[in-house]
C-alpha cells in the first residue's frame, strides 16, 4: 500500500509553497493553469488525500464548541456550563466538555486533542497549575493557528482573545464594606486559591475596603494558601488563638470551613461571627445557618461567553479586536451575616 503524501511533501518536491499547493488543489484562480495541472497530477501520483478534518476546521463546519473547565465539582463551573449549553443549543452548536482537573499537562493535551478539527472554537477557564506557573503558551499557539477562544473567570492578560469576567475587585470591596458596616471589627480573610487571578483581585478589594474606611487590616487574621490540606491545618485552632468576629472567604471551601470551625467553637452566627463566601453553590443555601455569598451569575457568564465565540465563528471579518465583558456580581445576604441597621 502506497503511503499518502502531505501538502508539505508535495510542496518540497515541486519547489513551491504549501499555500500554492493548497490553492492549486482547490482550483484557486490565483494559481496558473499549468501550475494547477502539475500539482494535481503529482498529488494523484503520490496518492494524496485531503485532510477532511483539517478542512472542516478551516471552514468551520463542525458546529461544535470545546469547553474546558478546571473542576467538575465546583458548582460555579456547573452553572457557567448551563449558560454555555443554553446558547449553543439555541444556535445549533454541539458542545464537547473536558475537565483539566487543575492540571497544566492535561489542559495542554485537551487543547491539542480538540484542535485537530474536532471543534470550531474554545470556551475555557484556566487551570490552577497554569496560573501558578504562568504558563500560557498553549493558549497562544491555538489562537495563532486560527482557532478562536473565549476565556472566562480565570483569564490571562497575556493571551489575546475575548474574555468574560466578574467584578471580583469591586465585589470584594462591597462584601467587606457590608461586614464593616454591620459592626464587625476583627475581620479575617481566608482563601485556598491564593495563586488564582480571581483570588488576587478579591484580596485587593478586601484591603481596599479597609483603606477607604481609614482602617488597618490585621495581618494575623489572614490565611492565604493554594493547598486545601494546609488551609484545614491552619484554620483548625484559628478561632481559639484569635479574636475574630467576621470572615471574608474568597472561595467556597474556605467559607464552609470557617462556618464549621466557628460553630465547633460554640460561636453564634451571625451574632458573634459573620461569614461571607464566594460562589453561590447549593451548599450555601443548605448550610445551617445559610451562608451569605457573592453570586457570580454563572449562567449569564456562560451565555455571554458562548455568544461572543459564535459571533466570532460566524463573522466574515478577521478577528483582530477582542473585548473583555464584565458581569456584575450580587451580594446575597442570608443567615450568616447581620442585617444592616
Amino acid at each position: 500500500m502506497r503511503s499518502k503524501a502531505t501538502l508539505k511533501q508535495i510542496a518540497k518536491e515541486l519547489g513551491v509553497s504549501v499555500s500554492t499547493v493548497s490553492k492549486a488543489l482547490n482550483g484557486s484562480p490565483e494559481i496558473s493553469e499549468p501550475t494547477k495541472q502539475r500539482v494535481q497530477e503529482y498529488a494523484k501520483l503520490k496518492n494524496y488525500k485531503p485532510n477532511v478534518i483539517g478542512l472542516n476546521l478551516k471552514n468551520r463546519r463542525t458546529k461544535t464548541i470545546g469547553v474546558v473547565i478546571p473542576n467538575i465539582l465546583n458548582s460555579f463551573f456547573a452553572k457557567v456550563f448551563t449558560g454555555i449549553e443554553k446558547v449553543a443549543d439555541a444556535k445549533g452548536y454541539k458542545v464537547i466538555t473536558c475537565i483539566s482537573n487543575e492540571s497544566l499537562e492535561k489542559e495542554i493535551n485537551i487543547l491539542e486533542m480538540l484542535s485537530n478539527g474536532t471543534i470550531d472554537g474554545f470556551i475555557l477557564s484556566i487551570s490552577k497549575e497554569a496560573q501558578k506557573l504562568q504558563q500560557f503558551d498553549h493558549f497562544k499557539a491555538i489562537i495563532n493557528d486560527g482557532t478562536p477562544m473565549v476565556m472566562f473567570d480565570r483569564i490571562a492578560d497575556e493571551v489575546q482573545c475575548d474574555k468574560v469576567i466578574v467584578d471580583d475587585y469591586e465585589s470584594a470591596i462591597n462584601a467587606t464594606n457590608h461586614l464593616i458596616n454591620t459592626g464587625c471589627k476583627n475581620i479575617a480573610l481566608f482563601t485556598t486559591i491564593k495563586q488564582l487571578s480571581v483570588a488576587n483581585l478579591r484580596a485587593q478589594g478586601f484591603y481596599k475596603a479597609f483603606e477607604q474606611k481609614g482602617l488597618k487590616v490585621n495581618e494575623k487574621l489572614i490565611i492565604q494558601t493554594d493547598n486545601i490540606d494546609e488551609f484545614d491545618i491552619l484554620v483548625k485552632d484559628f478561632f481559639d488563638k484569635n479574636d475574630v468576629d467576621a470572615v471574608f472567604a474568597l472561595d467556597e471551601h474556605a467559607a464552609t470551613i470557617a462556618m464549621k470551625m466557628g460553630l465547633k467553637k460554640g460561636m453564634k452566627i451571625p451574632e458573634e461571627l459573620s461569614v461571607i463566601g464566594f460562589a453561590d453553590g447549593v451548599w450555601s443555601r443548605r448550610l445551617t445557618p445559610s451562608l451569605s455569598t457573592v453570586s457570580q451569575h454563572g449562567p449569564e457568564i456562560g451565555e455571554v461567553a458562548t455568544q461572543l465565540l459564535i459571533d466570532k465563528l460566524e463573522s466574515n471579518e478577521e478577528a483582530l479586536v477582542f473585548s473583555t465583558t464584565t458581569i456584575k456580581t450580587e451580594l446575597r445576604q442570608r443567615d450568616s451575616t447581620r442585617k444592616l441597621l
